[in-house]
C-alpha cells in the first residue's frame, strides 16, 4: 500500500495539554506586525520549504568522502550528486545531472518501478554506488550508466561505461570487488567489466513474461526488496531470481490523461489471484555455469531476503509463506543449490509476519536479528543454533545501523524513552540491554553509517526545525554539519518562522483501555472562540501518524487558515508492538474507525472546538477510511474527503490484501464487511473524493465502483479527477489545486474558520 500520510514527522511536546490563547502582548505585537502565515501556494513551491533536505548520504568506503543526492534551488524534484572531501572540508558538485540527461523519456517498466520505490517524481541522479577503492561512483541517468572520478588521474571525468551503452538498463549494481557490473536489459541479467563487453549471464526465453535480475511487482510493492540479482563476495558469482508471470491475471489500465488515454495491459496478482511463480539460481559471471537453488516444494511463496555469508560459502534466503505467517531461513549451498531450514518465525495468532532489513550476518557466521516473537520488535544474536535477545521491553527497535564486530557494539534506533520519539542507541553486544544514547533527546533522530559502525551520518528533527544531518564519531558527537538547515537568513522557512505553532501531544482511551496518541496544532486562539478542526489520518498499518520532530509545513499552512489540526494513531497503526497493531486481522474498517469516532468524541467535549465545523482528511488507506467513517458514524463529521480511497480490497495486489484480510475466496464475509461500496449508500455527510486518473496503485476502478453505488441510490457527493495523476497526486500547481478544492469543499459545508 503507497503510504501518502502528509509529510508528518511530528514536533517536540510542549509542557501542559491545554491550548494556548492569544494574550495581551500577542495582540500588542499583531496590531503592529502580524508574522508571515505560510500559504499552499508557498508550502508546494521551489526551493523546498524545508530546506535543504538530502537524500541517499553515504560514506565512500574509506571513509574519505561524504556523498549525497542534493536537489536543485530552482526545481526541488532535479537532483545531482555532490561530496564533501573531509581531508580538505571542501564541497563541490560531483555530476551535474542536466549535462547527463539525454531527455529521453524512461521505459514503462523503470517508470513503475520508480513509482513503488516512491521517488516517480524525481528528476536526474536518484541513485548511486561507490566503487570498493573509494576512487569512483557509479551513477545511473536516464537508464543509461557512467562512472564518475572522485579521486586519482581521472579525478572530475564522468564517462560513459561502454558495456552498458546500447539500451537502457534497470538496476545496475557494482560489484564488491569493483571489477563488473551487473544490470538488466530485455529481461535478461548482463554482466560487464568496467572497460569491457557486456555478458548476457541469464539463458535466452522466449516468453516475454519471463524475467531474470528483476524483483516482480510484488516484491516491489509489497515487500520492500527491489534487488533481483545478488553478487558473491568473490565477484565470480550471482544469485539470480527468474519469475514467470505468465499464471498472473492480465488486467487493462486506462492512463487517463488531459489529451489523451493511455491504455496498457498489466499483470497484477489481485487478492486471491496467482502470483508470479519466483526461482533463484547461482550463475557465474562468465553466464556459462547455473546452479538452481531448492526453495522446497511449495512455488506459492514470496522470496523475501537473500543474503551471502561473509565467506561466500552460504547463501541465505528468506523464504515467506503464502499466508504470511511463517517465515523461513534457508541455508543453501552454492555449489550444489540444496537447501535447509536453519530457523522459522511464526506470527502469533491472529497476526501475521512483519518483514525487516534490520538484520546483519556477521564474519563469524552468527547473525543479528529482528523479531517480534515476544510482542514487540527487539534485536536476538543468533549463534550456534539459538537465540539470545539483545533488548527486551515495552518499546520497539526500528532500525539496526551497524555492527561494530571489533568493538563488539551494535548501533540502532529505537522508540525506548518516548514512543513518539525514537533515538540513537548504541547496544553492548555481550551485555543485552545496555543502552548508551547517542542523540539529543531534544530532537527525533534517526542514523545510517559506514559498514564498520564506527561514522554515524545522524538525521535530526524538532518542532520548528525541519531536519538536519550531520557526522558524527561511535560515540554520537557531531564532527561536522551535512546540512545544518539552520531556520535563520534566506532559509525558505525563516519567513514564516514568527508564526510557527507548536504542536501539542496527549492521550485518550480506547474502548478496550488502550491509550491512543494524539497531536494537535491550534492557530493563536481567543478565549470563548470556537474553531473549525481539520482531523487527518492514515489509519493503517506500517504507518505512525503522530511523532515528535517537525510536522512539516502543510499543516501550518492548514492552521494559518483558522483550523485546529488534529491527528491521532489507531489500533492497527505502527510503532506499538504487535497487540496494538493486529486487531485489524480480518477485520479493516473496525477498531480503526472507532478509535478515530473516540479522537472526534474528546474533541467536541472541549471548549475551544465547534463540534458542528469538524472534517476528517485521508490518503490511500485514510481516503478508504474516511468512507468507513461516514459509513459506520453519519452526523458525526461534518464533512469528509477522501483521496485515493480502496474501497474494493479485492481490487487490491495480494500481499498486502492477503497479509490482513487472508483469501477472499474463504467463508465469513471478511472483505464484503471490510469494504466501502456495498454500504456506501449510508453515507449522509457531505462527500468529496479525489483519484488520480493514471493511479497504477489503489485504480480507479475503486472510485468508480464507488460512485456507482452512490449514484444508483441517488446518494449526493462531490468528486474530483485529475488526469495523468497516480497514487500521489501533485505537483508545483496540481498541489495547490487539490488542497484549494479540499477547503472551497469545507467552506461550501460550513467547515470554515470565522464566526463562532
Amino acid at each position: 500500500m503507497r503510504r501518502l500520510p502528509i509529510s508528518l514527522i511530528t514536533a517536540v511536546a510542549i509542557a501542559g495539554l491545554a491550548p494556548s490563547f492569544v494574550s495581551a502582548r500577542e495582540n500588542a505585537v499583531s496590531a503592529t506586525a502580524a508574522p508571515a502565515a505560510i500559504t499552499l501556494e508557498r508550502v508546494f513551491a521551489s526551493p523546498g520549504i524545508a530546506g535543504a533536505v538530502p537524500r541517499g548520504v553515504k560514506l565512500s568506503p574509506d571513509g574519505r568522502f561524504l556523498t549525497m543526492l542534493r536537489n536543485r534551488p530552482d526545481d526541488r524534484t532535479r537532483y545531482d550528486l555532490w561530496g564533501y572531501d573531509r581531508h580538505t572540508n571542501t564541497w563541490r558538485m560531483l555530476v551535474d545531472s542536466l549535462k547527463l540527461s539525454s531527455g529521453k523519456e524512461l521505459s514503462e517498466a523503470a517508470k513503475m518501478q520508480r513509482e513503488r520505490e516512491r521517488i516517480g517524481d524525481l528528476k536526474g541522479i536518484v541513485g548511486y554506488d561507490w566503487a570498493p577503492d573509494s576512487q569512483s561512483v557509479l551513477v545511473p541517468v536516464d537508464g543509461q550508466l557512467f562512472l564518475a572520478h572522485v579521486t586519482g588521474t581521472d579525478a572530475g571525468t564522468v564517462a560513459p561505461i561502454a558495456g552498458a551503452q546500447g539500451g537502457e538498463v534497470l538496476n545496475p549494481t557494482l560489484g564488491p570487488k569493483g571489477g563488473h557490473i551487473a544490470f538488466v536489459r530485455d529481461r535478461r541479467l548482463w554482466v560487464a567489466p568496467l572497460s569491457g563487453k557486456a555478458v548476457a549471464v541469464s539463458p535466452a526465453e522466449t516468453n516475454a513474461d519471463v524475467h531474470w535480475g528483476e524483483a516482480e511487482f510484488i516484491a516491489q510493492e509489497e515487500l520492500h526488496r527491489f534487488a533481483g540479482s545478488w553478487w558473491s563476495p568473490d565477484e565470480t558469482r550471482l544469485a539470480v531470481e527468474r519469475y514467470d508471470e505468465s499464471g498472473v491475471a492480465v488486467v487493462t489500465r486506462a492512463a487517463i490523461g488531459a489529451g489523451a488515454t493511455h491504455v496498457t495491459t498489466q499483470r497484477y496478482p489481485a487478492a486471491g489471484t496467482a502470483n508470479a511463480v519466483v526461482s533463484l539460481s547461482i550463475l557465474g559471471t562468465d553466464g556459462e555455469s547455473k546452479v538452481d537453488v531448492d526453495l522446497g516444494p511449495d512455488k506459492d511463496i514470496y522470496l523475501a531476503r537473500v543474503d551471502w555469508s561473509h565467506d561466500g560459502k552460504t547463501l541465505y534466503v528468506q523464504r515467506l509463506n503464502r499466508v504470511q505467517d511463517q517465515l523461513d531461513m534457508l541455508a543453501v549451498d552454492p555449489a550444489t543449490g540444496a537447501s535447509h531450514v536453519l530457523f522459522s518465525e511464526h506470527a502469533a495468532p491472529k497476526s501475521w509476519i512483519n518483514l525487516s532489513d534490520d538484520y546483519r550476518f556477521l564474519a563469524d557466521g552468527s547473525l543479528i536479528w529482528w523479531s517480534e516473537r515476544d510482542g514487540h520488535g527487539h534485536l536476538y544474536h543468533y549463534q550456534n543454533g539459538a537465540f539470545r535477545q539483545l533488548t527486551h521491553g515495552n518499546w520497539e527497535v526500528s532500525g539496526l545501523v551497524a555492527v561494530d564486530e571489533t568493538a563488539g557494539r551494535v548501533i540502532l534506533t529505537g522508540n525506548r524513552d518516548d514512543v513518539l520519539s525514537p533515538q540513537v542507541y548504541a547496544l553492548d553486544l555481550a551485555h543485552a540491554d545496555t543502552l548508551t544514547p547517542l542523540g539529543d533527546p531534544a530532537f527525533a533522530n534517526s542514523a545510517s553509517a559506514d559498514a564498520a559502525g564506527h561514522t554515524l551520518i545522524v538525521t535530526r528533527n524538532a518542532d520548528g526545525q525541519p531536519p538536519q544531518s550531520y557526522l558524527a564519531d561511535a560515540k554520537g558527537e557531531r564532527l561536522a554539519w551535512i546540512e545544518e538547515n539552520s531556520v535563520t537568513g534566506a532559509h525558505p522557512y525563516a519567513p514564516y518562522l514568527a508564526a510557527h505553532r507548536p504542536a501539542q501531544f496527549g492521550t485518550i482511551k480506547a474502548a478496550d483501555g488502550t491509550d491512543l496518541h494524539w497531536m494537535m496544532i491550534t492557530p493563536v486562539m481567543e478565549p470563548g472562540k470556537r474553531y473549525p478542526v481539520f482531523t487527518y489520518h492514515y489509519g493503517g498499518p506500517s504507518v505512525q501518524v503522530v511523532h515528535h520532530g517537525w510536522q512539516g509545513a502543510l499543516a501550518q499552512a492548514i492552521v494559518a487558515k483558522g483550523y485546529i489540526y488534529f491527528a491521532i494513531d489507531n489500533r492497527g497503526s505502527n510503532a506499538r508492538g504487535v497487540a496494538f497493531e493486529s486487531p485489524i486481522w480480518h477485520a479493516m474498517g473496525s477498531v480503526e474507525v472507532e478509535d478515530q469516532l473516540a479522537g472526534t468524541q474528546w474533541l467536541k467535549a472541549q471548549s475551544y472546538v465547534d463540534p458542528a465545523r469538524i472534517a476528517t482528511f485521508g490518503w490511500s488507506y485514510g481516503g478508504y477510511m474516511s468512507l468507513k467513517m461516514l459509513e459506520k458514524h453519519p452526523g458525526v463529521w461534518a464533512a469528509a474527503i477522501a483521496v485515493a480511497p480502496v474501497t474494493r480490497w479485492e481490487l487490491y495486489d495480494t500481499a498486502y490484501t492477503e497479509r490482513y484480510l487472508g483469501d477472499p475466496k474463504a467463508p465469513g464475509g471478511v472483505y464484503d464487511r471490510a469494504g466501502a461500496v456495498i454500504d456506501a449508500p449510508k453515507i449522509t455527510d457531505p462527500l468529496l473524493v479525489i483519484h488520480g486518473m493514471a493511479d497504477d496503485n489503489v485504480v480507479l476502478d475503486n472510485t468508480t465502483a464507488f460512485a456507482a453505488a452512490m449514484q444508483a441510490h441517488a446518494v449526493p457527493f462531490e468528486m474530483m479527477l485529475y488526469p495523468g495523476q497516480t497514487h500521489g497526486i501533485g505537483g508545483p500547481k496540481i498541489s495547490v489545486h487539490l488542497y484549494n478544492s479540499v477547503f472551497d469543499f469545507l467552506s461550501r459545508h460550513g467547515v470554515v474558520a470565522g464566526g463562532k
